[in-house]
Formats: C-alpha cells, structure tokens, sequence
C-alpha cells in the first residue's frame, strides 16, 4: 500500500491476458481501441474489476482493457509510477507519495472507504494499541497499514520509534503474525482473515476508526487523461455499470470476487461492512465538495511529519471530476 521505483517501460498488450480472466470481445480500432493495462491487487474495493473482465463490460465502453492482477500491492503502485501499467487501483495516501517521489498521476475515480478492511491485530494479551509499546509490529513499509498503524500509534500518544517496526510484504506480514513470530501486524482484507487464524488474535484498531483516512482510487498517468481521455471516461464508465451488474447478480459477482481474492465465499461477504463502495453520486459529492482535496492536504502533510514522504506531495492536477461528471452528462 505507499506503496517507489524500479521497473522499466513495457509495450501495452493488444489482447487481454487470459490468466487475468479470460478473454473479451475485441474493442473498435482507432484511439479507444488501443489496448490499457489496468493493475489492482488483494482489495475488496478493487476485486469489482474481475467482474467487469469477466463479463465483457470494458469492450461495451470501447476500451481493451489488459487487466493485471499483482500478488504484491507494492508492486502495482511501482508498475505505474515507472510506466509500466497505464491504471492502477490504489489509495490516496499512496498516491500521494508516488507524486511526492516525482510521479506524474491522477486520481479519477473513488472506488470506495475503507470503513473496518485495514486492520492492527494482536496477538492475545493484546487488547489496545497503547500496548504496542515495547513490541513488534509488521506491515508493508510505506503502504496503507503502515500508514494506518501511525495513525493509530499517534491517537494513542506513541511513535514508531516506541516498537519495533518490522517491514514485511503483507502476505508475508499476515503469515509472520499468524506463526507467532510477531505482537501484531498491520494488514488490509483479505490478509485479515490469515491473520485472524492466530487463535485469540483480536483487531485493536481499524480504519473504521479514522473515518475518511483511506480511500481508495482509480489512478491514471496523466499521459493516459491528457491524451487518451476518451479511454479513461471508458474505464469510470465501465466501473459504473459494473456495480449495476453486481447489484442484480449479487451470487455471481460474489463468486467471481472470492475466487479472485483466494477466500470461501462466505469469508468473501464478511468483508463487505470492511468496504464502502461509492456510488456515483458519492462521486460526485467527494469530487466537488471539496472533501478529497481536504484530505488529500491532511494526508500528505501526515506522510511528511511522519516520515513516510521526503517532501510534501504537489497537489496540482492530482484530482480531475471530468470523469465522473462525464458519466452522469
């Protein structure tokens, strides 16, 4: 989750790749036509993607569309800020600390809050945060729960100098505190359910409890708005109708999604309270309310003051309504 530079620039596949789904009906030629990598990751708010390819929604908006699934949520946010994707589904505050590292990216859609699905566990004995003192505690280093973890050793009046801070890959996070080799470990659904197979370990804090502090996005190199717009309006468009598919085929969606996430169905619909998908209309308000600018000022000053972000994240161009404002016109 942030979630960083390594990769090089990779030609953009014609055709989707049939291990990330399956295939689609090929797309109209011209600009629309032109193949996108879009990457998501382990993330309820982000698994409705699996769903769109699945069932052809990206061709009905005229956009071919290489969905890219990452094992490693770290992994995608480095894939678009060196140019390797085109898309990716990420969060805020990880957004901003690609563009406080030089990347040049746009944030055009909320997929949706994280409202319980980011998560410190501990191990028992364990019951608030204000024991973490003197303990460690593993996340992804720089990522959501990381972040999330800060947030919540602030509200209890520690630092991260007040444990020890284990970074690890949050599968690898989960599976460390699941062995018993750490106190508690900040991870985000659906590594919460390998985390929670520790008999007696037990959420201390969640994004639940800092409203507002997580979420998540569709964000686009601001190559991809400014020259192919009319491919980025296709992706918003197609997340739209997506969620109207997933709200009449309810039992479809959900097993297409808990495949995805490697969980039972039934663990799959446990993470939906964690999860609060935004519709259009809640778009709309975040976008022209001025909500996601304010938190994107809180964030970004907390990446700085925290450690997480070397310089405080330019916010010129980071957030562009047109796409959303686009589907309701």
């Amino acid at each position: 989750m942030i979630r960083m530079i390594r990769r090089l620039l990779t030609a953009a596949l014609l055709v989707v790749c049939a291990a990330c789904g399956g295939g689609q009906p090929a797309a109209p030629t011209g600009s629309a036509g032109k193949a996108v990598t879009l990457g998501f990751s382990a993330w309820p708010g982000w698994f409705p993607w699996q769903v769109a390819q699945e069932k052809g929604l990206f061709a009905k908006n005229g956009v071919t569309v290489e969905l890219k699934y990452f094992d490693s949520y770290t992994d995608s946010l480095t894939a678009l800020a060196t140019g390797n994707i085109d898309a990716n589904s990420q969060t805020l505050n990880d957004t901003l600390a690609s563009v406080s590292g030089g990347a040049k990216q746009t944030v055009v859609l909320v997929n949706d809050n994280s409202t319980g699905n980011d998560q410190i566990i501990a191990k028992p004995g364990i019951t608030s945060v204000a024991q973490l003192k003197g303990r460690t505690v593993a996340a992804e280093q720089g990522t959501v729960d990381h972040y999330l973890l800060l947030l919540a050793l602030r509200k209890a009046g520690l630092k991260q100098s007040d444990i020890t801070f284990k970074p690890l890959p949050t599968d690898a996070a989960a599976a460390a505190f699941k062995a018993g080799q750490v106190d508690a470990v900040g991870v985000f659904a659906p590594f919460t359910t390998t985390a929670l197979e520790l008999p007696g370990a037990t959420a201390i804090a969640t994004s639940k409890d800092f409203p507002g502090a997580i979420p998540d996005h569709l964000v686009v190199s601001r190559s991809l708005a400014a020259d192919r717009p009319e491919v980025v309006q296709g992706l918003v468009k197609t997340w739209f109708d997506t969620l109207t598919w997933i709200e009449s085929n309810k039992a479809e969606a959900r097993t297409i999604m808990a495949k995805r996430a490697g969980v039972s169905e039934q663990a799959y619909a446990e993470y939906d309270a964690g999860t609060t998908i935004f519709s259009l209309a809640d778009n709309l308000e975040a976008f022209s309310s001025g909500s996601l600018d304010k938190q994107a000022k809180e964030i970004g000053a907390f990446l700085t003051e925290s450690g997480l972000a070397d310089t405080a994240p330019p916010l010129d161009g980071l957030l562009d309504a047109r796409f959303v404002q686009g589907v309701s016109s």
